[in-house]
Order: C-alpha cells, then structure tokens, then sequence
C-alpha cells in the first residue's frame, strides 16, 4: 500500500473522529473502500464529502483523483462533491492542524494533468483543486 494510500486513510478517519457533519452535526462514518466519488456520508442525514488529506500547511493546490469519473459527472449535470481537506503541518516542533470544508467547488478550481509514461500508473489522467483560498469554505477543526 502507497504511503499516500495510508496517509489518506488515516486522515478520512481523523475526519470522521474530530468533526461532526457541518449540515446536521450528527457522527460522520466511512463509505467502502472505493466508493465512487465520496470517503463519508453523515449517519443522520444525507450529506457525502469528499476528503483529501496534505501533510503541508493549508495551500492553494492540491491533488485531486481520477479525471474520467469526475469528467463524466461533471458532463452528467452534477456539480462536484463537495470537499473536506485536512491539512497537517509541523510548525516550531508543534503539530498543528487545520480541517477546512469546501461546500462548492466550480469546475474552473479543477485542473487537468497527467502522470508520466513513466509513473506506476502511466499516463493515467488527473485533475487538482486550484485556487481553493478563493472559494467561501468553513474550518471545521484546528489545533
């Protein structure tokens, strides 16, 4: 397992352990493992999210996941799931962490990219989320 696979894991459940759901505040749970397009749902009512985590503090780029699936969504009608990103940083030898929840995000905040023909995934296409400090968002949690 990749050391981003493990790192995304264990911030899904960071999530899930420090914020409650920002429509109903009732407990947040895991989706299955790859569940298509969102990592939680809300045990209350119906609201999903996607969540990325960066080992960096808070920026704004960063990666996103696969481009045919969200490509397809987006050409469907449907807007982009909304995101959760969870942003962890060491700052003077104290570990600090900001989770910031993104309602909206327009398809002009996502970027088109590929990986290498020499990547693990060849040529597999991608987007980021761009220009996130210019869209409203919420911080849900910060230490």
């Amino acid at each position: 397992m990749s050391k981003n696979k493990i790192s995304g894991d264990a911030g899904e459940q960071e999530v899930v352990d420090l914020v409650p759901c920002p429509n109903c505040k009732k407990k947040l749970m895991l989706l299955p493992k790859n569940y298509p397009l969102y990592d939680l749902q809300c045990t209350g009512c119906s609201f999903r999210v996607q969540v990325k985590t960066n080992n960096s503090k808070p920026k704004s780029e960063i990666f996103g996941a696969g481009w045919e699936i969200i490509d397809k969504v987006l050409k469907s009608g449907f807007t982009m799931p909304p995101l959760i990103a969870n942003f962890k940083w060491s700052e003077k030898e104290v570990e600090r962490q900001r989770i910031i929840f993104y309602p909206f995000i327009p398809k002009v905040n996502l970027k088109k990219r590929q990986l290498s023909p020499t990547a693990r995934r060849a040529n597999y296409k991608m987007f980021n989320y761009i220009n996130l400090d210019t869209l409203p968002h919420f911080v849900l949690y910060e230490k």
